[in-house]
């Protein structure tokens, strides 16, 4: 990888017309104060970069489940997963990653499988990373049929800035590990509901990269990881 290539990330098409806007705004602050102009190149370079969709390397190994986000996990803890797919009334542990301003939006299927359903609700626009932002805001729900048979439920949750989720994918499609499924505009979050009797390979506070960072393994090889900071 070139210097050049290190800071200057593809972009997904969602954020042309964003960069446009913000980029017409700044030659206005320009004309009106010079130093105001200034702040709108600051701010278009930071819409440029929440709309980055860079390459990712994603794990080829069979059964694992990798991060659907860039962020931070923010909650693991079992609950029901969202009504509105029919998924059953049984809590399941459910793993949330948290995404700032900062972190890429665009979002990337945990593991391989058809898309059975998917489900759009309309909502309220809390602090995503609120446990009460699972259940209240706004989100975009998504049943995965895996090789084994089992399922798994990925949701897109809208936060506090967020006002719109965009879906990629559609229903009966195939997906693969790491696949592009959807994106969140500025500030958001993605509950993954494991399988029941799978932990997570993750913890409180980690730092995930969307399509690479295992979130979990299918075949359970490995306990439930434990982390402190150091």
């Amino acid at each position: 990888m070139t210097m050049l290539e290190t800071f200057l990330k593809p972009m997904h098409k969602e954020g042309y017309r964003f960069v446009g806007i913000f980029a017409a705004i700044t030659l206005v602050l320009f004309m009106v104060w010079e130093p105001l102009g200034w702040i709108g190149v600051g701010l278009t370079v930071w819409c440029y970069y929440f709309f980055r969709d860079p390459k990712r390397f994603v794990p080829q190994a069979e059964g694992l489940i990798v991060s659907p986000a860039d962020g931070v996990i923010s909650l693991i803890e079992r609950a029901v997963p969202p009504a509105e797919l029919g998924a059953g009334t049984t809590p399941l542990l459910r793993v949330s990653v948290f995404m700032s301003v900062f972190n890429c939006h665009v979002n990337r299927t945990p593991i391989a499988g058809r898309l059975l359903k998917m489900a759009y609700r309309p909502g309220k626009f809390f602090n995503a990373s609120l446990d009460k932002a699972s259940v209240d805001n706004e989100r975009n729900s998504l049943l995965l049929e895996m090789a084994d048979g089992r399922h798994l439920v990925v949701v897109q949750i809208a936060g506090l800035v967020a006002r719109r989720i965009v879906p990629f994918a559609k229903e009966g499609q195939y997906l693969r590990t790491g696949e592009r499924f959807g994106l969140i505009r500025f500030g958001s979050r993605l509950d993954v509901y494991l399988p029941e009797g799978v932990e997570p390979l993750v913890s409180l506070g980690q730092t995930m990269v969307g399509g690479e960072t295992v979130l979990a393994d299918l075949a359970n090889l490995q306990p439930r990881r434990l982390a402190g900071r150091d």
